[in-house]
C-alpha cells in the first residue's frame, strides 16, 4: 500500500515499542513512527506559554530517550581520550543517553519551580476561600470557546485537536449568587493519551485535581461522545480528580438538527447507574448559558455553605462518586 501510494513515512494509530519501530523499518524500507510522536508533535506546534514549552520538550526528552538505539548510525562508535567527549571506551549511545537524562533533570527541576509557584497561587485562593471551578473534556469540545464566553476572555480557541495546552485561569463574577469564582481552562484529553504525557502535564492538570467543582464539556454533536465521555473519566481517575463533583455541560448544541436538539434545557445524565445533572448549551451561540451560570451559582453556594466536603459529596448517598462513569 506504501508502495502504491508513494508514502514516504507511515505513522501507526497507536504506541509502538523501540523493538517494534526498528523491527517495522527494516520491513518496509521507511520511516515509522507512532500515535505517541505524533501527539507530541501536535503538543509542540501549540504550547505557547514558558511552561508549556516545558512540558512537551520534557515529553519529547523521554520519548527519545527510549529510542536512541535506531535513530544514529554512529551511536555504536566508541570516544574517549584528551580533548573528546565522554570517558575512555564510551559508546556514543552511552553519551547521547547520558546527555538526554541530563536534560531531562534540567527540564524537571525548572518545572517543579513552575509548580511551587502554582502552589503558591493556589494557597492565596483557598486563603480567600474562593470556589475553583475547572474546565475538563475531550479535546476540542469547545472548552476554551466556554471559558471565552464566561469570563470574556480572548484565550485561544480554534478548531483543532489541542489548540490549549497552558492552563489559563480567570475570576467569574456569578450574579445570581453575588460571589466570584475562579475558573480555570485546561489541556483536553484523548484516546489512549500516553501516560508520559500524563506525567509531563501534571502541573498543568493540578487545577483539575485542586478544584472544587469540574465542568465536564462535552461535544454534544459528536457521534461517540459517550467514549469521549468514559475517557476523560479514566483520565480524572488516573490523576486523582474522579471524586471531585462534576457538572455535564453539553456544548454545540447549535450544530445538532432539529430532530436531535434537546427539549429542555437541563436534565440529568445517567452512564452506568450513575445519574449527572447536565446541561445543553452553545458556547458559539450564548444559548443556555444563563442556566449554566445559574447552576454554578447552586453550587458555589452549596460549597460555602458545606465547605470541607463540598468537592466530595457522595451521589445518592451512597459511597460511589458523583457523575461517574465506568469504562
Amino acid at each position: 500500500m506504501a508502495e502504491e501510494l508513494g508514502a514516504e513515512e507511515i505513522l501507526f494509530d497507536q504506541s509502538l515499542s523501540p523493538g517494534q519501530q526498528r523491527n517495522l523499518e527494516r520491513h518496509l524500507q521507511r520511516p515509522v513512527n507512532d500515535r505517541t510522536l505524533l501527539i507530541l508533535e501536535i503538543f509542540g506546534q501549540r504550547a505557547r506559554s514558558h511552561e508549556g514549552k516545558l512540558q512537551v520538550e520534557l515529553a519529547r526528552q523521554q520519548y527519545l530517550s527510549t529510542r536512541l538505539v535506531r535513530r544514529w548510525s554512529h551511536l555504536e562508535r566508541q570516544s574517549g581520550g584528551i580533548g573528546l567527549r565522554g570517558g575512555p571506551g564510551e559508546t556514543q549511545i552511552e553519551l547521547d543517553r547520558r546527555m538526554i537524562g541530563e536534560s531531562i533533570r534540567r527540564i524537571k527541576d525548572r518545572l517543579q519551580k513552575v509548580k511551587r509557584q502554582r502552589q503558591t497561587q493556589r494557597r492565596q485562593r483557598v486563603r480567600q476561600e474562593v470556589f475553583k471551578v475547572s474546565l475538563v473534556g475531550y479535546t476540542n469540545a469547545g472548552k476554551s470557546t466556554l471559558f471565552n464566553a464566561l469570563v470574556k476572555a480572548r484565550a485561544y480557541a480554534a478548531d483543532q485537536l489541542f489548540a490549549t495546552l497552558d492552563t489559563t485561569t480567570r475570576q467569574l463574577y456569578l450574579g445570581e449568587a453575588d460571589l466570584a469564582v475562579s475558573l480555570s481552562d485546561t489541556v483536553g484529553f484523548i484516546r489512549d493519551l500516553p501516560h508520559g504525557l500524563i506525567d509531563a502535564f501534571q502541573a498543568t492538570l493540578q487545577e483539575a485535581m485542586d478544584a472544587d467543582l469540574l465542568l465536564h464539556v462535552v461535544d454534544a454533536a459528536s457521534s461517540n461522545f459517550m467514549e469521549q465521555m468514559s475517557e476523560v473519566q479514566r483520565v480524572l481517575a488516573e490523576i486523582g480528580a474522579d471524586r471531585i463533583r462534576q457538572l455535564v455541560v453539553f456544548n454545540k448544541v447549535d450544530a445538532l438538527d432539529s430532530a436531535h436538539k434537546p427539549a429542555v434545557s437541563s436534565d440529568f445524565i445517567e452512564v452506568d447507574g450513575q445519574s449527572c445533572p447536565r446541561v445543553f448549551i452553545s458556547a458559539r451561540s450564548g444559548e443556555g448559558l444563563p442556566d449554566l451560570r445559574r447552576a454554578l451559582a447552586a453550587a458555589a453556594l452549596d460549597a460555602r455553605q458545606v465547605p470541607s466536603v463540598a468537592h466530595t459529596l457522595p451521589a445518592h448517598g451512597d459511597d460511589e462518586p458523583l457523575c461517574t462513569i465506568r469504562t
